[in-house]
């Protein structure tokens, strides 16, 4: 079982601060604009018209980020989320912590949330589509020639 890891993560049972149930996330977003929040590994997955830019994982929510938003999450002193299986420390880059102070900041939190939410539609966009499977004809195997004589007939 894999568990996360990080210099401020707090176990969600330690942490202070709201939990971050479906009713809370939903009054947290509302911001924002209509989300759809579905449950997910051991948390929530927050999406808008169909991408999901955010997730809760255990206690702690995370927004989506790339090349063009990293540097505010870094400013603020923020770190992506990573965690701990048996062999390896694994980051995942593309989502960082929100900055607690943005759980008080409505509007600013419905700012970071669209630029999270453009940033996951720039890395949707990215991804080369599942090009459609070309149908293989079906030609039958050509049927092997009988190593057995025919009768001859006289």
């Amino acid at each position: 079982m894999a568990k996360l890891c990080g210099d401020d993560y707090a176990h969600p049972r330690k942490r202070l601060g709201p939990p971050m149930d479906r009713d809370y996330l939903a009054d947290l977003f509302a911001p924002f604009g209509p989300v759809t929040i579905r449950r997910m590994f051991s948390g929530f997955g927050i999406s808008a018209d169909g991408i999901t830019f955010a997730l809760v994982i255990q206690g702690t929510l995370y927004l989506r980020a790339d090349a063009a938003t990293i540097s505010k999450y870094q400013e603020e002193g923020s770190k992506p989320f990573a965690y701990t299986t048996r062999l390896r420390t694994v980051t995942v880059a593309s989502y960082w912590r929100l900055p607690d102070r943005l759980l008080d900041e409505p509007d600013e939190l419905a700012q970071w949330s669209r630029e999270a939410l453009a940033a996951a539609e720039r890395a949707k966009a990215l991804k080369p589509r599942a090009a459609k499977r070309a149908k293989k004809k079906v030609v039958p195997k050509p049927k092997r020639k009988s190593t057995k004589q025919s009768p001859v007939t006289r």
